[in-house]
């Protein structure tokens, strides 16, 4: 069973947390002028010293990083980069994720960081409401980054954890029916794949398996209404969602059973900003804010980040959580550099998807955008695939094609051209699900 003092850590990380902050933050920044060549070059450009940084107040004068720098730093210096701050003999493991241009970007963890890693994980379990008699199926890739890492922050809290991975959706059912598992992670898309997967394969409704949580993550959906609204209604369970950053750490926010946005469980190890990304400057703080989300390490061997650049668009919340947690709250609403820009108007694919997913159930709440040049810039109308549910007559049809177009006019403020097509006909997705096709 969980300790007194352990049930403290996983409930609450924020108690004092701005002196340990500035403390660590300053240990931070002496690892990194000694053990990293890409921030002493970096910081040399900038015309920052070490004397220079003696606050936390001097964050917001350092330099951005960049997702291309990290590129650019492991192309210069293969494998790692000259980012990395560790030698290899002190590396216990290498992730990678998938880039744009097809060569994998590796980030580096070392003991320590794997430490910091796993307690961060087993926060995230414990917000959702996970414990030691719980029994969870992972429906994710174990060799994604986030996979092996909540591994270890399930195991740290007791829980059962089952890996079955992704493209087995047969064994994740029998899994969970054998198991009498109560807890699911997957994708938001997977999750609705793997309800028509239950209907059609074992001749039963979803909410029979008998799931009381499903945690998604990887794909902005599990915080937009009408998809959550879908997936609770197949499954019967709560749907709570997680986030994180390939880069900096699997899972920093975590959402708890009041369903009213992730908090951030990570203020120990990890400085959050935000700001507006056209600017780069730091949003003014309030209740209710929105911006870019940057991040700091703070306690972190291998990748020290500095103000790197998520390219999450993010809504904050700082109000009180019902839950007695004092931390911040967010949902992520879209990505900048997937943000399409329509005559002024941004536009995010997963907004699209949530004004479609309100017409359910003549629409399924699957679509596909069709992209005839390469954005952010689309001029209108915008083309839109959307999938509709089998037994509509032509009038209806017809009506259903008005009002999306109206919905998205209203909402959004772009016009679409929307064409239906038949149930079934948009391919599915394990993983993260495809909203824009390229026609360019």
């Amino acid at each position: 069973m969980l300790s007194e003092k352990a049930k403290k850590v996983f409930e609450e990380p924020q108690l004092h947390v701005e002196d340990i902050q500035a403390d660590k933050f300053q240990q931070q920044i002496d690892y990194i002028f000694q053990h990293s060549e890409f921030y002493r070059e970096k910081f040399q450009k900038a015309g920052i010293e070490r004397e220079n940084i003696q606050s936390l107040n001097d964050l917001k004068k350092l330099p951005f990083t960049y997702k291309d720098e990290i590129r650019a730093s492991q192309k210069k210096a293969p494998p790692l980069g000259t980012h990395a701050a560790a030698d290899m003999e002190d590396i216990v493991r290498i992730h990678s994720s998938s880039g744009t241009t097809g060569r994998p970007t590796y980030t580096g963890i070392t003991r320590q960081d794997y430490d910091v890693w796993t307690e961060m994980l087993a926060r995230v379990c414990y917000t959702h409401g996970i414990r030691q008699d719980s029994k969870v199926v992972f429906a994710m890739g174990l060799s994604f980054f986030v996979g092996s890492a909540m591994k270890d922050g399930i195991e740290r809290l007791g829980a059962t954890f089952i890996p079955i991975g992704t493209g087995a959706s047969d064994r994740v059912v029998r899994s969970i029916i054998d198991f009498q598992a109560d807890v699911l992670f997957c994708t938001p898309s997977y999750a609705t794949y793997l309800a028509e997967f239950v209907k059609k394969n074992y001749g039963m409704h979803p909410s029979e398996l008998g799931l009381k949580l499903m945690s998604v993550g990887g794909e902005p959906g599990g915080g937009l209404p009408e998809v959550r609204r879908k997936i609770e209604s197949e499954w019967n369970c709560k749907v709570m969602e997680a986030m994180g950053n390939a880069d900096m750490a699997p899972v920093l926010f975590s959402e708890c059973p009041e369903q009213k946005g992730m908090h951030f469980i990570g203020a120990d190890n990890v400085i959050c900003e935000i700001i507006d990304p056209e600017t780069g400057e730091i949003v003014p703080e309030s209740d209710h804010m929105e911006g870019e989300l940057v991040y700091t390490a703070i306690n972190r061997e291998c990748v020290p980040l500095i103000r790197f650049r998520t390219r999450d668009l993010v809504q904050v919340d700082t109000t009180p959580c019902a839950c007695g947690k004092k931390s911040f709250r967010l949902r992520c609403i879209g990505r900048t550099d997937d943000m399409l820009i329509i005559r002024g108007v941004n536009v995010f694919p997963s907004a699209i998807k949530d004004v479609v997913n309100s017409f359910r159930p003549k629409t399924t709440g699957e679509i596909r955008i069709l992209l005839k040049e390469k954005p952010p810039l689309v001029n209108p109308p915008l083309p839109l695939k959307v999938e509709i549910a089998n037994g509509l007559s032509e009038r209806e049809q017809e009506a259903l094609q008005k009002d999306v177009q109206a919905a998205l006019r209203f909402k959004l403020f772009f016009t679409a051209e929307v064409e239906l097509v038949s149930e079934g006909s948009l391919p599915r997705f394990e993983m993260k699900a495809k909203l824009t096709e390229r026609l360019y």
